[in-house]
């Protein structure tokens, strides 16, 4: 699920960036630090959306750099367990698939696929009755467990479930 967070981030600037043009350069920093990253407290960090406050600089003694506190507000997406996702199929394997939710890969192990679904080898595939999960195709899954670590999060999914499996 998206989120609006507000966050912050320290930033160190060389004594050579300070001048007129500070600001700009801290929140190039800010974009390029926090953009794209994850962390298990909050989640991936989607797209920084404002800045809030910048703090005043406190210089570091003996290296001349300035340390700012930047807050700022961000999208955020952090997965929730019993979370209806659509994904896209990576990976697929005899004991189950990967799929990609935007940042996030999840897990489909064989056991969480409803028991007409085997394993194909010429595909490689798995075909079910009226359905067939391949490579780069289109999934309906539901997050069954997640394990929040410091800069990334780990999930688990199935299809066993009604409306669950390939997007048509």
């Amino acid at each position: 699920m998206f989120f609006l967070r507000n966050l912050s981030h320290t930033i160190n600037l060389h004594p050579s960036y300070y001048g007129p043009h500070m600001k700009e350069f801290l929140m190039r920093n800010l974009h390029g630090d926090v953009e794209g990253t994850c962390s298990g407290r909050v989640g991936f960090i989607i797209c920084v959306l404002t800045i809030t406050n910048i703090s005043p600089g406190k210089v570091l003694p003996g290296s001349g750099l300035a340390e700012f506190v930047v807050h700022y507000q961000a999208i955020v997406f952090k997965p929730y367990k019993g979370e209806v996702v659509d994904a896209i199929v990576t990976s697929v394997n005899q004991i189950g698939f990967f799929a990609d939710v935007g940042p996030l890969q999840v897990f489909v192990a064989q056991k969480l696929m409803p028991s007409d679904f085997k394993f194909d080898s010429n595909g490689p595939c798995y075909r079910g009755d009226d359905q067939m999960i391949e490579k780069n195709g289109q999934v309906r899954l539901k997050i069954v467990g997640l394990k929040h670590q410091a800069t990334q999060i780990n999930a688990v999914g199935t299809i066993k479930e009604d409306y669950l499996g390939q997007i048509q």
